[in-house]
């Protein structure tokens, strides 16, 4: 098994970030193995793609509970095959990629795909079909309700949403997100938060932009370190710097230096993305969730709060006395997180993986 094509879609963090995360793996454990990565959306559908997912993304953060909706809609559908059969550019780009390429197995992070791999190479196909969910707990039904070979699920909750949905256990290969390789060279061996060690907290800033300043403004009035990601939005960098005034606070852009940053973090402050939430995770460091996209985010929020390594919160104000609580009575609250987010932790999905796909 050495030539592997890996499907991905900008819709969503989780898929983009299990894509890479897979393809980095395989790089590590194979380097000599053939490996392509395709946006298949964005290369069939170029400016249209760009429109349709902007508007995507600002359905999903500013009418939330819309999204909902549809997602509940996805799920409760028998069958997708129909579907996607109007998806001509995408299927004739697909195809002729396959025909290209001739992979040994196809991995797919985005859920249409292998329905079109079945729509276009038929049951007698000669790769692999391997879904990668990024999804936790509140596992949607267009993941699992199409034909594949092996279904790789975050964590063991969600192993037991694609049993129920009818999938063998055999099937069904628990690994852990494929978070970046990165994960898995870092140290978590981290002090617990004191005046000594400091109490670092890492706020990424990716939803609720508008409240995002106050917050700040609070959070430095509390005796933490605050490291704060803004990505590549400069009316909001300017906005946080405002709102830091004189006060010492480290504002980043965007940056390749997120698993770092998580493993020396004591508290993540985000939003409960596929991502966000796996790799605070993959770090072992505890979350205060601020923000849930009705449907698939609210399963990654769920796993924070079923296991206690972290909490969900309203509103700035909570986030505040949520923090104070972790650090309160010699970070009884903390520790108690940190010692169960670091059950869940799997640094080492992305090659596991690898190796495992090698295999097939």
């Amino acid at each position: 098994m050495n030539k592997i094509l890996i499907l991905t879609a900008g819709y969503g963090e989780g898929h983009n970030s299990a894509a890479r995360g897979v393809r980095d793996g395989l790089a590590r454990v194979a380097p000599d193995a053939t490996v392509e990565l395709h946006d298949l959306f964005a290369e069939s559908y170029g400016l249209a793609h760009d429109i349709i997912r902007k508007a995507y993304l600002a359905l999903i953060n500013r009418w939330p509970r819309s999204w909902g909706y549809v997602y509940e809609w996805l799920d409760h559908k028998e069958s997708f095959d129909n579907n996607f059969r109007s998806f001509l550019p995408l299927k004739r780009h697909l195809g002729s990629l396959l025909d290209r390429f001739q992979p040994d197995a196809v991995v797919s992070t985005f859920p249409p795909y292998p329905y079109l791999l079945e729509q276009i190479l038929g049951p007698g196909r000669r790769c692999k079909s391997v879904v990668v969910v990024t999804d936790s707990i509140t596992v949607n039904a267009i993941w699992y309700r199409c034909v594949a070979d092996y279904f790789l699920v975050p964590n063991e909750q969600s192993a037991a949403v694609v049993r129920a949905g009818g999938i063998a256990p055999e099937k069904i290969k628990t690994f852990g997100f494929p978070v970046s390789p990165k994960f898995a060279d870092l140290a978590r061996d981290r002090q617990p938060p004191s005046d000594q060690s400091g109490r670092r907290v890492l706020y990424i800033i990716n939803a609720g932009t508008a409240r995002a300043p106050g917050l700040v403004r609070k959070l430095l009035d509390l005796d933490v370190d605050l490291t704060v990601t803004v990505g590549r939005d400069d009316r909001l960098r300017q906005a946080i710097e405002t709102a830091a005034g004189d006060r010492k606070i480290d504002i980043l852009g965007w940056t390749d230096q997120l698993p770092r940053l998580l493993c020396e973090s004591h508290l993540l402050i985000g939003k409960a993305g596929g991502a966000t939430v796996q790799e605070t995770i993959a770090a072992g460091c505890p979350m205060i969730v601020n923000h849930v996209v009705s449907g698939q985010e609210e399963g990654n929020a769920r796993l924070i709060v079923t296991t206690n390594s972290g909490t969900i919160v309203d509103s700035p104000d909570e986030v505040i006395t949520q923090t104070r609580r972790a650090f309160a009575a010699d970070a009884k609250q903390w520790r108690e997180w940190s010692t169960n987010i670091g059950k869940l932790s799997r640094p080492r999905a992305s090659l596991d993986i690898a190796e495992f796909l090698l295999s097939i």
